[in-house]
């Protein structure tokens, strides 16, 4: 017996509920082997189905440990039961069942013996293809940011997606399966984490499965008939999903490939040329299902707002089994009756015993647009602290922006100012450049120009509740570019935006003015979070640092700092290394001294620098 299914079945039969028993005691997880499925045209699929009714289930984030099996027996009693049901009214062939991914527990589950973490690892993937390979239904996967996550076990990206793989019954991180006549599952995943250029927990799709992706769906077009439903682990910019959780947004791993201002918008372009996408399935939040923000339509009344332009795609935001790994206390996953005139959307709640709720019906009108209702208001907690999104609503013909935009409140000179910004503040406005800056929970940021999704984080709370902020004109006249570095006079600014401009925040107070500086591709939000392999590394040489410092220079309580190299400073010749404040004494300390701010937002490093003497002329101004 594999070790990942002895782990498993031990686990089970410590304390198994009642739901679970036969599972656990006369029914025997499948092999690999007979997981494997049949490939066709190279991509995993079922036989064409003569019915046109179909159920599937769909799997919220798993995050499988084996310490805690309890809520997993549970709820695989549960989707046992609807299945069963299922496969007597349609046959066997039209029940399926797809996880949304992130299968395992982002922690060492043998705290005593290994700090490895369990996601990603093999045992983690064995794992999870038994359990899911149990419910007497075939079953596909997504791959989520967690999914690679073995660096222990193993160096690169390609060694642990080849075993994911492998143990999945997969022959690529994509799948392809037809659920009814002419109704396709299809499936991404998210191939990269060691080597992801920011953050390791954003959801990349990597260009080979969008390329797979763009020709299936020029191969399978609304006006013939054909319905595909996606799962990713995260969900596409442009989706609408309001229901989040703020460190997404911060972060930069809220949407898939979000750190590529292209490949993120283009999911969302693909779903407005395709109308043969009918429906959108997401995980990654952990928040639950009793929100109508968990579920966006393509279209809405007129007399409600603004048309979404969401193609004719229904994107839904699915919860969690575990109790554990819940956000918000809703333990719920989703599931899909459907037929040739349109599907269901329903929650199972695993804290209700099963129940099965209906959450929204979609009636297919023609091959190109489809109506859904809401079948149930918002279903609130005394104790819900979920983070509602403040999205902008640029309006149309029928609608004008909604309150918060204030891009119209420039002045003749080109400027816009905000006084006295509070963690209540809602505001947004359009750049020259075309990027859109806004205000959210106290904190600036930066929102998608085409979909208005938010994208990340360009000042925190911390730093702006109680500022002013000042949008004014930068740009030399006449174009020219005066500068002391040799081979700079007199140059013109051939490529440069017609109007350039500079964001501020100005504390009146200390008379501190901050610049905030875009990143080198003219995109504002801070990419903060760096690749996690990284920052592991640093982490231990910190660590190492202290223990240098107290057994060596004698330094029990050391300050321990850490610095980093590039881009802390304008100007043109390295002289400095440090960072004010940091390694180097502070600048905005002075009441009397106005200073700026200079931000990398790619390199995120902060470095103090004086203030040019036309900013100190705005600050008195404001």
């Amino acid at each position: 017996m594999k070790l990942g299914v002895a782990v498993f079945l031990m686990a089970a039969a410590a304390t198994p509920p009642p739901a679970a028993q036969a599972w656990v005691t006369t029914t025997a997880p499948p092999t690999t082997a007979a997981r494997t499925r049949a490939p066709i045209n190279g991509f995993a699929s079922a036989l064409k189905m003569a019915s046109d009714e179909f159920t599937v289930g769909v799997l919220g984030d798993l995050h499988m440990d084996p310490r805690k099996m309890e809520d997993y027996e549970t709820g695989h009693g549960h989707w046992t039961r609807i299945f069963d049901e299922a496969k007597g009214e349609h046959g066997d062939g039209n029940v399926a069942v797809c996880s949304l991914g992130d299968l395992g527990e982002s922690k060492s589950v043998r705290p005593e013996e290994t700090s490895e973490l369990f996601a990603g690892t093999t045992e983690c993937h064995e794992m999870a293809a038994d359990f899911l390979g149990s419910f007497g239904v075939p079953y596909e996967v997504v791959g989520g940011n967690h999914d690679l996550e073995g660096i222990d076990e193993f160096s690169t990206d390609e060694a642990n997606l080849e075993v994911y793989l492998k143990t999945h019954g997969k022959e690529t991180p994509h799948f392809m399966r037809e659920i009814a006549d002419k109704t396709l599952l299809v499936g991404m995943g998210s191939t990269v984490f060691r080597s992801a250029k920011y953050t390791s927990h954003e959801v990349t799709i990597d260009d080979e499965q969008m390329a797979w992706f763009e020709q299936m769906l020029v191969d399978h077009p609304a006006d013939e008939g054909w319905k595909i439903f996606v799962f990713t682990h995260a969900p596409p910019n442009g989706s609408g999903l309001r229901v989040l959780q703020e460190n997404h947004v911060v972060n930069g791993c809220c949407w898939l490939n979000h750190s590529d201002d292209a490949k993120c918008r283009k999911f969302i372009e693909l779903v407005r040329e395709h109308r043969s996408i009918k429906a959108w399935f997401s995980g990654h939040f952990h928040l639950g299902q009793d929100y109508q923000d968990s579920i966006t339509f393509p279209t809405i009344d007129p007399k409600d707002g603004p048309y979404p332009n969401r193609g004719s795609c229904v994107f839904v935001q699915t919860s969690v089994m575990r109790s554990g790994t819940s956000r918000d206390g809703r333990q719920q996953s989703r599931l899909i009756r459907g037929n040739k005139d349109g599907f269901e959307i329903c929650t199972v709640d695993h804290k209700k015993d099963g129940e099965v709720r209906l959450d929204a019906t979609i009636t297919y009108r023609d091959d190109d647009h489809e109506v859904g209702v809401f079948n149930h208001g918002d279903v609130e907690m005394s104790d819900d602290k979920y983070f509602k999104v403040y999205q902008p609503s640029a309006g149309d013909e029928l609608h004008p922006p909604d309150e918060g935009y204030i891009g119209d409140a420039f002045t003749e000179d080109g400027t816009l100012v905000l006084d006295d910004v509070s963690m209540e503040t809602k505001a947004w406005w359009n750049m020259a450049c075309g990027r859109v800056i806004g205000m959210l929970n106290g904190n600036m940021i930066e929102y998608d120009p085409s979909t208005l999704a938010p994208l990340g984080l360009i000042v925190g709370a911390d730093e702006l509740v109680g500022k002013k902020i000042a949008v004014i004109d930068s740009g030399l006249e006449e174009c020219l570019i005066e500068s002391e570095e040799n081979g700079m006079e007199g140059a013109e600014c051939e490529g440069m935006e017609a109007r350039e401009q500079a964001v501020l925040l100005v504390d009146k107070e200390s008379g501190a003015v901050t610049v905030v500086q875009p990143n080198e591709d003219g995109s504002y939000w801070r990419k903060i979070v760096r690749n996690k392999m990284i920052r592991m590394k640093e982490a231990r040489r910190i660590k190492a640092a202290k223990l240098f410092a107290a057994e060596e220079e004698g330094l029990e309580e050391a300050n321990v700092v850490a610095s980093w190299g590039p881009y802390t400073t304008v100007s043109g010749t390295a002289k400095n290394t440090g960072v004010a404040g940091l390694t180097t004494q502070a600048k905005m300390v002075a009441p009397s001294t106005t200073a700026a701010r200079s931000f990398d937002r790619k390199a995120s490093k902060p470095n103090s620098i004086l203030c040019a003497h036309h900013l100190s002329t705005y600050a008195d101004k404001l």
